[in-house]
Order: C-alpha cells, then structure tokens, then sequence
C-alpha cells in the first residue's frame, strides 16, 4: 500500500492540530486574516477561526472556511497557493458547504486586480519545474501521477480509462457515451480513413487508439512513458482481439517514421513551453505532405503558472497553454491551424462525473492510501471543476495540416452528419 507521503502529497504536512491546543485568537491574527481576504479580492465567503468566533461573514454564508490553527492561519497567508491545500490535506483547514462552490468564488475573486495576487503570482514563477521536462524529468513526472495503480483511477473513470475531457452531445447522456463521443469527434476532425497511419503522443491508457483501430481500421502506434499504462493498454488490446495498434513505452521526442494523422489528448500539459518547438519538430519529422493532426490540451487564456501546490503535490511538471504559446508548435515549421474549438464547460461536465464516482468510492481511496491522500484528491477534483466553471482554465482541440495542403473539408457537415463517417470498416 501507498502512503500519501509516499505518493508525493502533503509531504510537508505531518502535523495534526486541534481546537484546543492552538490558544487564544488575538487581534493581530483577525486583522491579518481580514487583510489577506481584502488582497485575495474579498471573496464572499465566511471565515471561523479555532476560537469558534467568525472573523469574517457568517454563519449564513453559503461558503464557509474553518481555521483550526493559528499555524495554519499564518501558512496560509504567506504562501496560499501551496498551503491551503496541504492544510486542507491534513484537515487543519475545513471547508463547509459545497467545496466547488466555495472554490469558484475564490477564483472569481483572484480573478480581480490586486497586489496580493501579484505578489503570488511572482513568489509562483519562482519555483516553476515545468521547464526541466527533460528525458528523464518527464519520466518522473509522469509516474508520480499516473503510476498510482490502475486499481485507483479504475474506481471512478469510465469503461475505457479515458482521462481527459469527454464530449456531451447532450447533458443527460452517461460519462461512458460522452467519452465515445470524444473519440468519434476526433476521429471526425482528423476525417480519419481505413488503413491510415496514425500516430498518438501521450495514449494514456490506449482508449483512444483502441477506437481508431477498431472503429477506422487506421494503423496506429501510440506512445506512452508510463509503464503501468501501456501495460494495461497492451493487455486489454490483446483480449479484445483489436489489431492494428502498437502501444510503445518511449518518449514523444523519440518518435520516427512518417504518418497521416498526428493526434495528442491530454499531453501538451506535461511538455512545458520550452518544448514546444521541438514537439512542433517532432510534428514536421514525422507528418505526411497531406497528413492533419489534431492536439487537445487543457489551456488558459492569460499565461500563468499553475499554483504551487497543483504543480508540486498532484501534476509535477505540468502547465497549461495559451492559444498563443500553442502556435510556438506551429509556426516555425510552417504548420496551419484549420481549427480552435474551446469545450471548457465540456471538461467541467466531466469532471463532475468523475468526482461522483471518486466520492462514491473515498472510503477504497483511503484504505489504499490514506485520508490526507483522499482529501487532496478531492481537492484537486473540485478545484477543477471550479477553475473550468469560472473560465480559468479552457480545453482546446486544434486541428492542423501542413500549409498549402487544399485536402481539408469545405465545411463543417462531416462533423454533425451520422452518414458522414469516412472510415468505417
């Protein structure tokens, strides 16, 4: 069994603080408290300090923070972005009512102007890691979150392991038909044909290659540097008898041989900036003269970090693009976007399922695990959730093709036509 600590979450957070033994609250911790929320863009949000007293709203408020510490007050005001969420981990700072919501009028409060969010922001950029994505550094990265064992995601994905954002024609349709649908938007996009060669960065648990080689009849090769997932992609390919996809365990930059579609969901959040040209590179080496690909990442529309403490304790090495960073991968190899589409609310929608499912399934997690594990886990869940319904994070599909290439669609009907599917075997 995996500790917490082990995994890498709430590592600096052994403490265990109660009510009774954090003494007296004295003025200066109540203005402190009322200082930082007025730099935070004064959430409306109530706040209880270890005495029991409200230092800020009330019990009324629809959101409601519990500081069961004077540590923990003095954490949180030096370094938020990283220590609310290990406090929130180790239980020293509560959260009552509806955590999403709680966590969407913080995000719209941030989103306001304000020397203390400044002051964040610039302590943040200090500490970035995304840029050491080399070889090896990547390796590490990804196993810290996705070697946890296939078991944990098992309890609360859908059916095919799918880890990124789903597509919902309608609201009302299953996690399960969303994340099909997903597959077959892309498949749409790429106007993918029996017996092309595709190549996929970043194939997670191997879903998505699945569906081209059994739906499209394409020839894929999919790449992967975790190995706990490209066993099972491996494993659950052979006993569905699906032919025609090749899960190797390598490293985007090593990828060779020439393509017709160049496909990556949900792997340019672990790539880093400083490597796009190169990724854009990789593109160039291997894409056909008429071949399209498609990229979808998580995004933001300002250029920011990550906070600490999603960067440090759940996604080392992670960070999301621009539209305009994403053109880094583009531009200097000549490659032409033909499409943007932004499906934020889709990924909240998702989210919300799988934090249905993660819920349903918290008492597992922490017999797994531990309790700080759980926590944090659900942490990073809502805070997604949060940071999609209130338009700090975007998810974008770009489609692209080589410039000149005049074998795109002239309109968009392949994409809403059920007849219109060109690769079906």
């Amino acid at each position: 069994m995996k500790s917490a600590k082990a995994c890498g979450v709430c590592p600096d957070t052994p403490y265990t603080e109660t009510v009774a033994g954090s003494g007296p609250v004295f003025e200066v911790d109540r203005w402190l408290l009322r200082s930082f929320l007025k730099g935070m863009g004064s959430p409306l949000i109530g706040v209880r300090l270890w005495d029991g007293d409200w230092a800020s709203g009330g019990p009324e408020a629809a959101n409601q923070l519990v500081i069961r510490s004077r540590r923990s007050l003095w954490r949180l005001v030096v370094n938020p972005l990283l220590c609310f969420g290990d406090d929130f981990s180790a239980g020293t700072l509560e959260v009552e009512g509806d955590l999403v919501g709680f966590l969407e009028e913080v995000y719209r409060a941030l989103a306001k102007p304000g020397e203390l969010r400044r002051r964040y922001g610039r302590l943040s950029r200090l500490s970035r890691s995304w840029w050491g994505n080399t070889l090896s550094g990547s390796r590490e990265n990804v196993q810290h979150h996705y070697d946890l064992g296939n078991d944990f995601y098992r309890l609360w994905l859908d059916d095919e392991m799918l880890y990124t954002c789903a597509y919902f024609p309608a609201p009302s349709v299953t996690l399960e038909q969303a994340q099909s649908a997903k597959m077959e938007l892309i498949c749409r996009k790429l106007r993918l044909k029996g017996g092309e060669r595709v190549v996929e960065a970043g194939c997670g648990w191997g879903g998505m290659a699945r569906y081209m080689a059994k739906n499209y009849g394409a020839r894929v090769r999919a790449f992967n540097i975790s190995g706990e997932q490209v066993a099972y992609a491996r494993e659950r390919a052979r006993r569905e008898g699906i032919t025609g996809v090749e899960y190797l365990e390598d490293d985007y930059r090593n990828i060779s041989g020439e393509c017709d579609a160049f496909v990556s969901v949900g792997m340019l959040e672990h790539v880093g900036p400083s490597n796009y040209r190169r990724l854009g590179g990789v593109i160039d080496r291997v894409l056909s003269r008429s071949g399209v690909g498609l990229i979808h990442s998580i995004g933001q529309d300002v250029a920011q970090p990550m906070s600490d403490w999603l960067e440090k304790r759940i996604f080392p090495g992670s960070y999301t693009p621009t539209p305009r960073e994403m053109m880094e991968i583009f531009e200097p190899w000549g490659l032409s976007v033909l499409d943007l589409e932004n499906l934020r609310l889709h990924y909240a929608s998702t989210l919300r399922h799988w934090l249905r499912r993660f819920e349903a399934h918290q008492a597992e997690v922490e017999k797994k695990f531990d309790a700080n594990f759980a926590r944090a886990w659900r942490l990073y869940l809502c805070g997604s959730i949060a940071s999609f319904e209130t338009g700090t994070l975007q998810l974008y599909q770009v489609l692209f093709s080589r410039q000149g290439n005049n074998e795109v669609p002239w309109t968009r009907q392949h994409l809403m036509d059920p007849g219109s599917r060109h690769g079906t075997v």
